[in-house]
């Protein structure tokens, strides 16, 4: 996703953006620049490529003059990486400037209209209709134009505006993408996201969907659509700036990585109490979690993978039928769902467009909502009838690694927690259950431990060009992600499949030299995938097994093996996942891959 900062106060603006776009690097981007006002006229400085590129033309920002200014780091969408194409961009008059993130669906209808009306554009981008429309309904006050042409504008956006003729002030528009407002003294500012102005202020606003907000130096004012007054309360941001920093790894998804026993014991710690999962947070009564007769659940990417484990361990323990759905896909499938369904939503970030339209739908079609969400105050938080927050801090890489593995603990606590209400769930199992879970962070530090072992063994097999992962039941779903992983960061092809359905046409794909990474810490499956360990070594595969401890089968009958201690069946994922994370860590970084941000990826998609 696109960065978008801003700035107003006593101090020159340029340093000040450019500063803060730095922290939003982590985001993928493919072009940077800025705009301020000097009280006469706008002036604009935007490069292709990296950050550097605009800070060399810009001296630092100090080349371009006034204490008023945004700034943007865009990933292309309409219109290819250039600097034409880079934000912000101007009216033509050059009295509107406008830093977006998000798509503007109907900008070709729009970009039409407004050509028959004499207004020539000069870049690719959807987001040029924003500036030209609010040039041409200007009326003389800027709110009442921005409420006038948002009904145009058909799609997901965040807005930062500056008008010429306006020196004191910013104008904050969001629907969809997320957007913040930083409070300081005689200064405040502008940013997507909280790391591009935590070394700045702690206390914020949260823009809601279709807020408008005037941003001047001294004052914040929100509206609505009415132009009504939004009374708004500030938060406090509790997290560290260290917590946004390296602190001393060579890349945040290795610090990352390296966070989860944190991330996973916060995450569970205050929720188990005197033996027992307590999810206070969550509303539903015991009558309505007895009344549900299925459990739909939604999301994109690695939190759809972690809704896939789900799906077994629910399905294991509840003995209620789990549907999976691919967000993306759900609002569009006419999805069958009622009040007797509750729908869980999973996203990191909380803003994930696809997943926040297929939570809507699910709403509309009557079911009852549970948001599993990592950042406080998110759009999906807040409008899902219940949400239980993971506890994994802020995660910066685009590649996930310690929030899937808190998304995990959320999805154990609820099995845990809805199984004992069933009934499913006898006392002794529920106690071994409780155990396992607070044992985990430990047992996690041990596997991390081994990550120079896991090093050399990236070594020997980052030159592959195809990887097949390969599981049965649970390790299945969790090869899902470890498929992921790498191919996202070492652009590595890779698929996973279940095991036994190799031989239904995937295995014709297999030839020597092959590398398929065998998981198969499900004992019940133990022999069988093993069987498929030696159906792909005999077509040439090279097997990398990744089981428990107590696995000599799969050590006599791997090339290679990684083995992680014992835990019970529903959260052998937990610890499975990270020698998969070190692994595809490793091999994108003997390759030489930008690893914290792989290309074309973003680290939250807020367009659907």
């Amino acid at each position: 996703m696109c960065g978008i900062v801003g700035y107003i106060g006593d101090h020159q603006a340029g340093p000040v953006l450019v500063q803060s776009l730095e922290k939003l690097e982590y985001r993928g981007y493919d072009s940077a620049g800025v705009c301020t006002n000097d009280g006469q006229k706008l002036i604009v400085e935007k490069e292709k490529g990296k950050l550097k590129e605009l800070k060399k033309a810009t001296d630092d920002g100090k080349k371009v003059q006034g204490t008023v200014g945004i700034g943007h780091t865009r990933w292309a969408t309409h219109g290819e990486p250039s600097k034409i194409n880079a934000h912000p961009h101007l009216s033509s008059s050059g009295s509107f400037a406008v830093v977006h993130n998000g798509i503007i669906e109907n900008y070709m209808e729009l970009k039409h209209e407004l050509s028959a009306n004499g207004i020539s554009f000069h870049s690719s981008t959807d987001t040029e209709v924003i500036a030209q429309l609010l040039e041409y309904h200007y009326n003389g006050d800027l709110v009442d134009t921005v409420i006038k042409i948002m009904p145009l504008l058909k799609g997901s956006y965040a807005l930062g505006i500056m008008y010429r003729e306006a020196p004191d002030k910013i104008i904050a528009v969001r629907k969809g993408s997320p957007l913040i407002i930083g409070i300081g003294e005689n200064e405040n500012y502008l940013a997507s996201d909280v790391p591009a102005i935590l070394d700045k202020t702690r206390k914020i606003y949260r823009l809601a969907a279709n807020e408008i907000a005037v941003i001047k130096r001294d004052s914040i004012t929100v509206y609505d659509t009415d132009k009504n007054v939004v009374e708004k309360s500030a938060e406090t941001i509790e997290w560290s700036m260290d917590a946004a920093e390296k602190d001393g790894y060579e890349h945040f998804m290795l610090k990352e990585i390296m966070e989860q026993p944190k991330a996973v014991y916060n995450t569970i710690i205050e929720r188990i109490k005197d033996g027992r999962v307590v999810l206070d947070e969550i509303h539903l009564t015991a009558e309505q979690i007895k009344s549900f007769e299925k459990i739909n659940i939604v999301a994109c990417g690695s939190a759809y993978h972690v809704g896939v484990v789900a799906k077994y361990i629910f399905e294991k323990i509840l003995r209620k039928p789990v549907e999976v759905n691919v967000a993306s896909e759900f609002k569009y499938s006419d999805p069958i769902v009622d009040e007797k369904t509750l729908t869980i939503v999973i996203s990191q970030s909380g803003e994930t467009a696809d997943t926040k339209e297929a939570m809507y739908e699910a709403q509309r079609k009557g079911s009852y909502t549970i948001a599993v969400v990592n950042v406080v105050g998110s759009a999906i938080a807040v409008e899902a009838n219940d949400v239980i927050y993971t506890l994994a801090g802020p995660e910066i890489a685009v590649a996930t690694t310690k929030a899937y593995s808190a998304q995990l603990a959320v999805i154990y606590m609820l099995a845990i927690y809805f199984g004992d209400i069933l009934g499913k769930i006898n006392q002794e199992d529920y106690r071994n259950y409780v155990s396992e879970l607070l044992a985990l962070p430990e047992k996690i530090k041990l596997i991390l431990n081994k990550a120079e072992d896991i090093k050399n063994t990236a070594s020997k097999l980052f030159a592959r060009k195809d990887v097949f992962f390969i599981g049965r039941n649970i390790d299945y779903a969790l090869s899902l992600e470890g498929s992921l992983k790498l191919k996202e960061i070492s652009y590595i092809h890779s698929e996973a499949y279940a095991a036994g359905e190799l031989k239904h046409g995937t295995i014709s794909l297999i030839e020597k030299g092959t590398l398929v990474i065998a998981l198969t810490t499900y004992e019940d499956l133990h022999e069988k995938t093993c069987s498929n360990i030696k159906e792909v070594q005999s077509r040439g595969a090279y097997v990398l097994g990744i089981g428990c401890e107590n696995m000599q089968l799969l050590v006599r009958s791997a090339d290679s093996t990684i083995l992680i201690p014992k835990t019970c069946d529903i959260m052998l994922p937990s610890l499975a996942v990270v020698p998969m994370q070190i692994l595809a860590y490793y091999i994108a970084r003997f390759k030489g891959c930008e690893i914290d941000t792989p290309r074309n990826l973003a680290k939250s998609v807020t367009v659907e």
